[in-house]
Formats: C-alpha cells, structure tokens, sequence
C-alpha cells in the first residue's frame, strides 16, 4: 500500500520536508480555506499539488471535499451545492487527483469526550466515554428527550457526573465534542466562534424528522447526480464510515456497519462509488466483524485507514495501539495487499507522546505519535509483502 499521511496544509506544523524524512510517499489534504459548498479553483489545486511534489511526494487522496449539510439533509439549495461540487470533481481531475474521501454524517464529523485520556505507559489517546457524551447531550445541549436514548445504566452515570463536574469540566465537554474535533477540517463550527452549543443546536433542527430511510435516499440523489462526472473523470469517491460508528444525539447514521456499506454500493452500483476502509472507525463498533468486512468490501475499497480501538466492558472506547485493539491490523494488510497492494494507507490518528501535547498538533493528528504508528505499520506492510512476494521499497533508501 502507498503510506499516506493527512496534512493540514502550508500552515500545518508537521512540514512536508519532515514527512518526506520519515516515508511518506503521497499527502493526504484539503483545501481548507475554501468554505463548504464552493467550488474549489483549479488554480489553488494546482499551487498545492505543485508543492507537495516539489517535496517528492504525490497529492494521494482528497480528504476531505465536504458534502454541504443542505445536500445532506435535502435542503432548496443542495442542487446548486452539487453542480458546485461536480465543477470540484472535475478541476480535481484535471490536475491528476482522482480519490475523494468524504463523509455523509450529519453535523458532526467524528466525535470523542477526551482528546487526551491517559494511557498506562504515560501517553495519551482520544476516548469515548458514553456517559459523559450522554451526560453532554442530556444536560448541556438539552436536546428535547435525549434521555430516552440511553440505559439506565449510563443515566446513573450521569446523574453521578452531575453532581460532580464543574462548570471548567462542562465547557472542556464542549470544546472537545463539538468545537476541537471540528473546527480544523472544515468543520460547522471553527475555534473562536461564539456560541457554539447554540450553533450547534441549530445545526441540530435542520435534522428534525429526517429519518435514516431518508438520509439513505438523499445520499443516493448526491451519488447518482455526481456519478457521470466521477465516469468521465474517473474520480473515485469513498465514503468515510461515521464515526463512532452508532447512532448519537438523534441524528440517523447510515455507514455504521456491513448492511449499511452493501446497501450504499448497491444503491449507486458504480466502482467509482466506493468506500473508505477505516478500521478505527468500524472497530468502535462490538457488532463489526472488521476481518470479515474487509474480506467482503476490498473489492470497492480505494482509502484505507489502518488504525485501531479497543473497547471496555462498559462500551467506552479508545483508540489502542496499531498493533492491538480489536482491528487486528497485521491481517487487514494481508487482505487489502492481496486485493490491491496499490491502495493509499494512512495510519490516520496517534498516540500523543513525547512533547507532541506541547506542539499545538490537532486532536489526533501528532507527529512523533503517528510517525510511531507508521514505523509499526511499515514492519507490518514489509512482513506481509515478503510473504506474499511482493516488492517493498522503503522510500529515501538505496536499494
């Protein structure tokens, strides 16, 4: 596979000449400064591709061009906020980028409680804690009978964390939930705006009565509209699996597990709509079988994110080491390298260690945490390739 890694841009901390040291063979980025829903100009693609390759890497995959809310959520506008996506498709392929990751989930992107949960060995990871998120849900978003969408179980949690978080605790909620995790990927809501529980209630209404029947079918109006674009340009569109990877604060979630993927393949039954393999994300779910998934979907799969979660008897969540956890990395290699050893692979998020949390990275996305990850990764892709006989190369090497 071609080790990838997600970069923020000129302004990321992370230099393109770093990851050329560490190998990295293409970039995974955005065009950030471009609101949701504008077309993206051939001209900015072409000074960043420009410039990734003037480090001797190649502009890999686009992750992300944002799928406006209104196409989502079926709004007046969403076929013009199409036709402005398609003119993006196409200024893509004319400069030789051909793999969009993108996500079709309401509101939120992604979504933990902690940025920075500490790990036994003195590092720190993101976490998901179910009843601090319902504890956020029930008591600071105040969305209209939240609570019935929790056990009893995790609602005695919460009445425990009412009587015992703060208000500098309850704002950390916010920033973490709704405002860290967003606001560096082109997110609703960007660090500095006022308001945001607000924002975001709001974000939230524009959701009322959409049920997951009927996000499925505004996904498939989004897919079939772009579809003879993505076959004249040949651009392969993977959708991201949401993340975490059920149902949260009401809002219907359609990629979550093995029947929801079938059925958005063959809703738009087209190899250029194809899928996202992150195995982070389908991990965090005890009913995905992440193995067998990968066996069955490698077929339409054109991203992979090889990651990994381990999940507690309670059902919380963290993101484990690349070599644990409940993904089992060494046989997704195995499969995804047999099926198509060209794939793009990007470790995506790390463990925060050794002074990344001084560095002022995104939530996520550390440097020396992911340069880790992909070291382990690399041995992984070296083993398998061998046994397979298949050439590997590190980059930056004689041979």
């Amino acid at each position: 596979m071609e080790r990838t890694w997600r970069w923020f841009g000129k302004k990321d901390k992370i230099t393109l000449a770093m990851l050329n040291q560490i190998g990295v063979q293409g970039i995974v980025t955005a065009l950030h400064n471009i609101p949701n829903g504008e077309v993206w100009p051939r001209e900015q693609i072409h000074d960043l591709r420009s410039y990734i390759e003037s480090y001797n890497m190649r502009w890999s995959v686009v992750e992300s061009l944002p799928v406006s809310e209104s196409i989502k959520y079926g709004g007046p506008d969403r076929d013009q906020l199409i036709e402005n996506y398609k003119q993006s498709l196409r200024n893509l392929s004319a400069e030789g980028i051909h793999t969009i990751c993108y996500n079709f989930m309401p509101v939120l992107d992604w979504a933990r409680t902690d940025l920075s949960h500490d790990n036994p060995n003195g590092t720190t990871n993101l976490y998901f804690s179910h009843a601090q998120f319902a504890y956020f849900d029930i008591h600071i978003l105040k969305r209209e009978n939240a609570a019935a969408d929790y056990s009893e179980t995790v609602l005695e949690e919460v009445a425990k964390l009412k009587e015992t978080l703060t208000e500098e605790d309850n704002h950390m909620l916010v920033e973490n939930i709704i405002v860290k995790t967003q606001g560096f990927v082109s997110g609703n809501i960007k660090e500095g705006d006022a308001h945001p529980v607000e924002l975001f209630r709001q974000l939230l209404d524009l959701y009322k009565g959409i049920t997951k029947e009927q996000l499925r079918e505004n996904m498939r109006y989004f897919l079939n509209a772009i579809m003879p674009v993505c076959n004249e340009c040949d651009m392969y569109m993977c959708v991201h699996p949401d993340d975490p990877p059920f149902p949260i604060l009401g809002l219907p979630r359609i990629v979550t597990g093995a029947e929801d993927i079938e059925w958005f393949l063959k809703a738009v039954d087209d190899p250029h709509n194809g899928f996202t393999f992150c195995a982070g994300s389908l991990s965090a779910g005890q009913h995905n079988n992440v193995v067998e998934m990968a066996k069955r979907f490698c077929d339409r799969t054109w991203f992979v994110h090889l990651r990994s979660c381990h999940i507690f008897p309670n059902g919380d969540f963290t993101e484990a080491s690349h070599l644990g956890g409940r993904a089992d990395l060494i046989s997704l290699a195995r499969i995804f390298e047999q099926c198509n050893p060209n794939l793009p692979m990007r470790v995506d998020h790390g463990m925060t260690m050794l002074g990344d949390e001084d560095r002022g990275y995104n939530a996520g996305y550390s440097f020396l945490g992911r340069m880790f990850a992909l070291g382990q990764v690399q041995g992984i892709l070296a083993t398998v390739d061998r046994e397979l006989g298949i050439e590997y190369k590190q980059p930056g090497f004689f041979e």
